[in-house]
């Protein structure tokens, strides 16, 4: 239900902002607009000045006088609006035997349609500016002060890569790193698609670890380098559990388990296995308060609880003015912006796997939920960067889509006169039909990499 609740609120939400910026624009250009809907398909009821609340598809001799129809339709996948005059998703052509009206999208300048076509990309970009803007002077943004790495498991894909504990990363790529952040954003982010060259201080010798590119973009996020300055921090506690028995709760920090001092996750997980049916003393770290309990893993080794290692070294809060907030938010656009087109080069050249970049409504939910899960913030910046996709998506010159509109737009603006009906019909339904295929295939790789 969780996935359901976030996915609606999700897609609702950016459908209607892009899907607004059509209808208001089309308004403000004094054009007829039928049907302002959300989802496709189907009717399932909306709301008019003319019939009121109604359930169900209207009929198709209804007149509305002009008015607009607010609608919920069957598939919640997208949204559209209906200008009168114009030939979009509902592939409405009785008009074209018609005069043109002067309140029809047909009749209207270049300058207003390419407007009306444009409004919905501004619209999830100014979304997007809002979001990232608050985010920015509110919150500001928390650097983590270390490039130390923490605990290297020798089974991990990061050992493997020649990374050890204590290794101090000085280089990526030829950019010297001087935070944590710095450190995720040139590994995970700039060196996607093309592997990177890591130097490292490991003791009084530095040496250099490539990183091959299939690691840095597999779906399961397989190179995890944990930083220094950690304590075990448990993120859940199951029900009938052990834990739960023993008074562990959700957010606790691991001070002591078995009498050992522990900094990391896996030293703990470690002595819990190690432990089987006996009584483990742990201290407990909850706010300002130390709690001393015993915590007893059973026959299975275990006592029910999800555990990571949580930072507590150096920290520095960057904070942001009004104005400043404003100039960064254009920034975060552009650099997000510049790593989305580069990760789309990569899936059409093959260094970065289709599942890797795109995902449909099982992914949607799936990170909706997680981000969710971890506060309004987190949320709120996920949708940010929905919002940004769908306005560069949209923008493509492809059938169908906005960008695919504005070509055809642009083009009749220059000849100076409309294309053949049945030339925009066979466009219209040729884009539908492969965004129709990619939306398939986009849920079949969900399914696949569940």
């Amino acid at each position: 239900m969780d996935y359901i609740i976030y996915f609606i609120i999700t897609i609702g939400v950016l459908v209607f902002i892009h899907e607004f910026g059509h209808f208001a624009a089309a308004k403000l250009s004094g054009m007829q607009v039928d049907v302002f809907s959300i989802g496709f398909g189907k009717r399932l009821f909306g709301w008019n000045k003319i019939n009121g609340f109604t359930l169900g598809d209207l009929s198709k001799d209804v007149d509305l006088k002009g008015e607009t129809d607010y609608r919920v339709a069957l598939l919640p996948l997208g949204g559209y609006v209906k200008i009168a005059g114009m030939i979009d998703e509902s592939f409405d052509t009785e008009f074209v035997n018609k005069e043109p009206q002067p309140n029809e999208f047909r009749a209207k300048p270049t300058h207003q349609k390419l407007f009306v076509i444009t409004a919905g990309v501004l619209m999830n970009l100014l979304l997007t500016i809002v979001i990232f803007w608050g985010a920015n002077y509110f919150r500001g943004r928390q650097v983590i002060l270390t490039t130390t790495l923490g605990n290297i498991d020798s089974t991990s894909t990061a050992f493997a890569a020649g990374f050890r504990t204590g290794d101090k990363i000085e280089f990526v790529n030829g950019k010297k790193i001087e935070n944590w952040d710095e450190l995720t954003e040139e590994l995970f982010v700039e060196s996607i698609g093309q592997g990177a060259s890591v130097k490292v201080l490991r003791g009084n010798s530095e040496l250099t670890i490539k990183v091959p590119s299939e690691i840095l973009a597999s779906k399961n996020h397989k190179l995890m380098l944990p930083y220094n300055h950690t304590v075990p921090y448990i993120s859940d506690v199951l029900k009938e559990s052990p834990a739960k028995d023993a008074g562990i709760k959700s957010g606790d920090l691991i001070l002591k388990i078995d009498n050992e001092p522990t900094n990391f996750a896996t030293d703990v997980v470690k002595i819990i296995q190690s432990n089987k049916e006996k009584d483990i003393p742990v201290v407990l770290l909850r706010g300002k308060d130390t709690i001393t309990t015993t915590v007893n893993p059973g026959v299975e080794g275990k006592i029910g609880i999800a555990i990571a290692d949580a930072y507590n070294g150096p920290v520095k809060y960057v904070t942001y003015g009004f104005l400043e907030s404003f100039a960064k938010s254009f920034k975060d656009i552009y650099r997000y912006t510049v790593l989305t087109m580069v990760m789309f080069k990569d899936v059409i050249v093959g260094k970065v796997a289709f599942g890797q970049v795109f995902g449909g409504p099982i992914k949607i939910a799936q990170f909706a939920v997680r981000s969710a899960d971890s506060g309004w913030s987190s949320f709120l910046f996920f949708l940010a960067m929905l919002s940004l996709s769908l306005a560069i998506i949209n923008i493509i010159p492809f059938p169908g889509l906005d960008g695919g509109h504005f070509v055809i737009i642009a083009i009749e603006g220059i000849i100076r006169k409309e294309l053949p009906i049945k030339v925009k019909i066979a466009i219209q339904n040729t884009g539908f039909v492969l965004l129709l295929l990619l939306m398939a295939f986009i849920l079949y790789s969900d399914i696949i990499n569940l």
